[in-house]
């Protein structure tokens, strides 16, 4: 019989509300499992807690099958939270790759039997080398668990999985352990939001943790005038090549920031037909102490402010005031990944309000 025939044979035909009545049964499995759990934990944890933390070398992470995905995830978490890691296949450090451990790691160990054929075979070698092994395990009898330093034991659990087969909620109780483990050492180690930055320079995230000055338009870019020459001066001598900004940054005699002049300011003067304005002191027609930032500032924190107070450029000065460069809302969205909101639906609809309003 082929395996097509098998397949239709086998096809059993749920209505849309079996699905769903399933889809939650499976949920509801999972999640009792993770309450189980979270009630397992005890001092245990604690003692892989501190192993982890006193690590001096990478804490490595292995396990076989979908215990190998989860463990990729685990070592990704650690590593981007502060704590070095990465991940050994245990099929690979037979056959070679336990090179790659030295004095100092710490082994995290992932099998739901604790009776992993691969796993196994890597204690005598792991204790030869003198590392320490954290066990997660569902198994606190197994062989993996009484090879280990210390044992984390999930107990035991139930696959949401129809035939029992499919590892399912003990991989997502092993992925949620690894994740309580990363994220109590990151706070053990003060963890910040800067480091977080450090560690993630790239995409959307990176680019919200990065500081304003990466972004800003230098002053080299920017139209800036003395506050006392007048609008016609400052319009005349303001010009730069490419597209400028929506903005003139006005600075007094100490050259601090003092003001802010943008096109839609000289728009509303023409519209309300007030051209003799035009050679009054610019002084006399900015925004005084406009909103501003100082160099350091997060940008997730600028894209905030900016979409709060509904404006589309945002100076950026030194601790003594004086303007280092400008915020532009067009140079923001065009840095943005496309489906990227500054932050949160409400400061999104803010920034659609800005360049409606720009347009």
């Amino acid at each position: 019989m082929s395996m097509e025939a098998v397949a239709r044979r086998d096809d059993v035909s749920l209505t849309v509300e079996e699905q769903l009545c399933f889809a939650r049964e499976v949920l509801h499995i999972e999640s009792r499992a993770l309450e189980a759990v979270a009630e397992r934990l005890n001092s245990e944890f604690c003692l892989a807690v501190q192993l982890l933390f006193e690590c001096r070398g990478y804490v490595v992470v292995s396990g076989m099958g979908k215990a190998s995905i989860i463990g990729q995830k685990i070592a990704a978490t650690l590593a981007s939270t502060g704590t070095p890691s990465h991940f050994l296949h245990p099929a690979e450090a037979l056959h070679g790759d336990l090179g790659r451990l030295r004095v100092g790691d710490v082994m995290v160990l992932l099998s739901r039997s604790g009776e992993t054929e691969e796993i196994v075979r890597l204690l005598p070698s792991l204790a030869e080398l003198n590392i320490p092994i954290v066990a997660l395990t569902c198994n606190g009898k197994s062989t993996l668990a009484r090879a280990a330093t210390v044992v984390i034991e999930l107990g035991r659990l139930s696959e949401a999985c129809p035939l029992g087969l499919a590892p399912t909620t003990s991989t997502t109780a092993m992925l949620a352990v690894g994740d309580a483990l990363a994220l109590v050492l990151s706070r053990m180690r003060g963890f910040t939001s800067a480091d977080f930055a450090r560690l993630h320079p790239g995409g959307d995230l990176g680019f919200r943790l990065s500081k304003v000055e990466q972004h800003m338009r230098p002053l080299s870019r920017c139209r800036l005038a003395h506050e006392g020459r007048s609008l016609r001066e400052v319009l005349v001598a303001a010009r730069l090549p490419g597209r400028r900004t929506g903005a003139t940054m006005l600075v007094d005699d100490a050259g601090r920031l003092s003001g802010i002049f943008t096109d839609s300011d000289l728009a509303r003067l023409f519209e309300d037909r007030r051209d003799g304005d035009l050679d009054r002191p610019i002084r006399e027609l900015m925004t005084n102490n406009p909103l501003q930032v100082e160099s350091g500032t997060l940008m997730s924190d600028a894209m905030t402010l900016m979409a709060e107070r509904k404006i589309s450029e945002l100076p950026v000065v030194d601790k003594e005031g004086k303007p280092l460069g400008l915020l532009d809302i067009t140079d923001i969205l065009a840095l943005l990944p496309r489906d990227s909101a500054p932050a949160g639906a409400a400061a999104a609809r803010g920034w659609r309000i800005v360049v409606e309003a720009e347009e």
